[in-house]
């Protein structure tokens, strides 16, 4: 009698496990690898668009989605070995924070999915084949807008009556730089505007080519997408307000920091549309069938403190359109 009850227990027991162990694995949590270039404050909003995005999905950072955060803190060399780490964590997906980022995670390796958080050229960075059709293990979202080269050019037009000559800064090393500089070169024609290249391809460069603008009588600078300069934007923007340049940089956190105006592809927007890509691989989708979508939405962020530090007026029909204006 005793025999039968202990067999029993025991066949009760075992039972029990296979549901257990069933839960066990279906409450598995998915890991994320986030890679970004720049230190983390300087992506702050950026990363908490992505984790709004994942939230809005139902995914909970620490409870059922986990993230793996690497960032190079503005040391692009430091990107291969961090994009390696991520993949010997085994994550499900690589999230990544730009050009420089994506490229990393790359060449570490070939079948985990990667989403780009951003790029200005996939198709030209060879990321991918076509927008529509990504062909590998990389998908995501594009700010590639040719109009933006134009509209920066106009809004200084219409905030600086006299413009003549812009300086524009850039930088050699960041992917599609070239074509920003080409389709500013074809806007600025169309504005009777002269364009002074000056190339920044490291931090140290930075002052020099502000001594170099102020030699070219610039009348306002420009300020294209790089890894260095949103890593150095306080320096950069306080440089411009000691040249008493009214400026247009490419990205809000510029004007966050007191640069003067930013016009620009919605960043964050794309960072908190990045979630669904994360959301649809984990449910089984290949990176390969999810075209590649390009930005909707656009922002101009002005800020006044700025304009009275350099004895700037921005007329009120400039200010009507703006979607933000720092007092």
């Amino acid at each position: 009698m005793n025999n039968k009850i202990v067999i029993c227990l025991l066949t009760a027991a075992l039972l029990s496990t296979v549901p257990l162990a069933e839960a066990q694995q279906a409450k598995k949590v998915p890991r994320i690898g986030f890679l970004g270039s720049t230190a983390p404050s300087s992506v702050s909003a950026r990363v908490e668009a992505f984790r709004q995005g994942l939230k809005e999905l139902g995914y909970v950072e620490g409870k059922n989605i986990a993230i793996e955060y690497r960032f190079g803190e503005g040391k692009e060399d430091r990107l291969p070995n961090l994009a390696a780490e991520l993949v010997r964590l085994k994550v499900d997906v690589i999230v990544t924070a730009g050009p420089a980022s994506t490229r990393s995670a790359k060449e570490a390796n070939v079948t985990i999915p990667i989403v780009m958080g951003f790029d200005n050229e996939p198709v030209g960075n060879g990321f991918v084949a076509s927008l529509a059709r990504p062909g590998g293990n990389i998908t995501g979202l594009s700010s590639l807008a040719p109009e933006i080269s134009g509209k920066r050019l106009e809004l200084l037009k219409e905030i600086v009556p006299r413009l003549s000559r812009v300086a524009i800064l850039g930088s050699s090393t960041t992917p599609g730089d070239a074509q920003a500089l080409r389709e500013m070169e074809l806007a600025a024609g169309a504005f009777g505007v002269q364009l002074q290249y000056l190339d920044v391809p490291a931090p140290k460069d930075i002052e020099t080519v502000f001594r170099a603008a102020g030699k070219g009588r610039a009348d306002a600078l420009l300020v294209l997408a790089s890894t260095v300069f949103i890593s150095h934007r306080r320096q950069i923007v306080e440089l411009a307000v000691k040249s008493r340049l009214p400026a247009i940089y490419f990205a809000p956190e510029f004007v966050e920091d007191g640069g003067l105006m930013t016009y620009s592809v919605s960043i964050t927007d794309l960072f908190r549309r990045a979630a669904t890509y994360v959301d649809k691989i984990l449910k089984g989708a290949k990176p390969a069938d999810l075209p590649v979508e390009q930005p909707i939405k656009f922002e101009l962020i002005i800020n006044l403190k700025a304009a009275k530090q350099i004895g700037l007026t921005i007329p009120p029909n400039v200010l009507a359109r703006a979607d933000k204006v720092i007092k």
